[in-house]
């Protein structure tokens, strides 16, 4: 009898353990996922602050659910340190006919779909990221990839070195190897990018799409025989170099890292100069040749043709005069997907010059593969540490550019160091995520969370929609609209540059539901409501 007391007590208790310990999960749970954590924030003495992330602490936006029908969400961040800061109201009957900003929307019409958004694997960001403590490492992929963190799918994928490496190599550095029988993956892919991706891959919950971008081919190929100065690769390396491409597509297939596309070359018209960098020249009529001739048909054999294919990969001042000798050559233009696009020299031309590109051949695609901060700065402005202007610049300019036809929008290095490197030419710039190796630490600036606006909250396969901005304050203000058609939401981003506040009424396109609120001075704001 005191045996069958003993076990009920021992049972009880055992139950009531159970139950306390669900109920902490319970209330732990929305804290890490829902809800997201709280920014640490550290003022650096710039314009706004920096996100301090530890191996103990960092914050994570969480999984932002979809608003009930008749409600609408508002994710916002600003100069004055808010970040990811939600509020849900509900849709009212009629606008605010005092709104300083009326937006529109036009749901019937749509335009491009999104491939998504991202950063370059490339070895600097590694090297950063290799300085950390694991926990602390764990917390910035997560921070990027995961669905807590701002959900990166697109990214780029340096095919060997760049200047963001400790030293100029390729994948082939044995002169004269025709056959590539040297060709090899480095210590750099093995260290620094593999490690990371398949990290990225593991905490995503949006499949991985990796891009291969080629700087320079082994130097023994080119006129110069060196990385960098200027020149162009041998017509006699053309066909070896198409197959570089080919056995790099099945080196990362073999690592688990299948390769969704390539551009060509990074800035092919940096080798017309005396560049600093890895590069080489090609111009428009060697680079529909090499396509149409070798790269196009050994991707095909090899069983790539699935792969995308992307030309160009420079700023916007040089379209469509660079592309058109491909695409209007039906042996190139067969095997081209779409045209890759930097944002450097966006002060040069309007966003005309896309719109333009995409009448001429609406088939091919538009993406912007690279853009950083803090690479024409002087040498103490490098990296600004909590710099809302530059938040601005890439808010701004994602904006613009998805706009006119843009179909995804991919940073440069996801991590840099306090100095913006390491870089072999002391190219040194900004990056979004700056590591502190000496304290363990690393920060994420204010363009982390404005690159999270977008990729966090439009998922590859949203559609852009119709919209137009008016109201006695709109000239400050910049906006786009999307299906975000896996969740069946719709999505509204707007950028106020003004140093006043905003008041906003979003006309949903029904024109029986609006949605009237307010946006902070200097701020981003990212808009969810149910499509109807």
């Amino acid at each position: 009898m005191k045996n069958c007391r003993l076990l009920l007590v021992l049972g009880f208790i055992t139950l009531v353990f159970v139950v306390v310990m669900l109920m902490l999960l319970l209330l732990l749970v929305p804290a890490l996922v829902a809800g997201g954590t709280e920014c640490n924030p550290r003022d650096f003495g710039a314009d706004s602050v920096v996100c301090v992330c530890t191996a103990s602490d960092c914050d994570l936006q969480g999984v932002i659910p979809v608003p009930a029908d008749g409600l609408f969400t508002t994710v916002t961040s600003s100069r004055d340190g808010l970040r990811f800061a939600q509020n849900t109201s509900s849709l009212e009957s009629t606008p605010n006919p005092d709104a300083d900003v009326s937006l529109t929307l036009d749901p019937n019409t749509d335009y491009q779909t999104i491939f998504g958004f991202g950063g370059g694997f490339t070895d600097s960001t590694g090297i950063n990221i290799a300085t950390l403590p694991l926990e602390a490492q764990d917390f910035l992929i997560r921070s990027y990839f995961s669905p807590d963190g701002i959900e990166y799918n697109l990214c780029r994928l340096p095919m060997a070195g760049t200047d963001y490496s400790i030293r100029p190599y390729s994948y082939d550095d044995v002169e004269g190897d025709v056959d590539l029988v040297h060709f090899n993956l480095t210590i750099e892919d093995y260290q620094y990018k593999l490690p990371y991706i398949k990290q990225a891959q593991q905490v995503a919950n949006r499949k991985l799409l990796l891009f291969g971008s080629p700087f320079s081919p082994p130097a023994w190929m080119k006129e110069s025989g060196t990385f960098n100065g200027s020149g162009s690769i041998l017509k006699e390396m053309w066909e070896p170099y198409a197959n570089y491409f080919i056995k790099f597509l099945q080196a990362y297939e073999a690592e688990g890292a299948p390769v969704w596309g390539v551009t060509m070359q990074d800035e092919p018209l940096a080798g017309l100069k005396d560049a600093g960098w890895n590069n080489c020249y090609w111009s428009p009529e060697d680079t529909r040749d090499w396509i149409k001739t070798y790269l196009g048909p050994a991707m095909e054999s090899a069983g790539y043709g699935d792969v995308q294919l992307m030309i160009h990969d420079q700023s916007r001042d040089t379209i469509p005069d660079y592309v058109s000798p491909c695409l209007d050559d039906a042996g190139c233009y067969q095997y081209v997907d779409g045209t890759a696009l930097h944002w450097y020299a966006n002060w040069r031309t309007s966003t005309d010059s896309m719109d333009d590109t995409h009448n001429l051949y609406p088939e091919k695609y538009l993406l912007y593969t690279e853009s950083c901060e803090g690479w024409n700065a002087g040498p103490d402005e490098k990296v600004i540490l909590g710099s809302w202007v530059r938040a601005e610049n890439y808010a701004f300019d994602i904006l613009e550019d998805l706009n006119h036809w843009a179909t995804g929008w991919v940073d440069w290095n996801m991590a840099l160091s306090m100095g913006g490197g390491p870089n072999w030419v002391n190219n040194a710039a900004d990056s979004p995520i700056i590591i502190n190796k000496d304290a363990g630490e690393f920060y994420k600036q204010p363009m982390f969370y404005a690159l999270g606006h977008f990729s966090k909250f439009i998922p590859p396969g949203s559609i852009r929609m119709a919209s137009s901005v008016s109201g006695p304050g709109s000239g400050d203000v910049i906006a786009v609209a999307v299906h975000d058609i896996p969740s069946l939401t719709d999505v509204v981003i707007i950028l106020n540059r003004g140093d006043s506040g905003k008041s906003v009424s979003v006309d949903t396109g029904s024109g029986v539901e609006f949605m009237n609120f307010a946006m902070p001075a200097k701020s981003i704001t990212t808009v969810l409501f149910q499509e109807h």
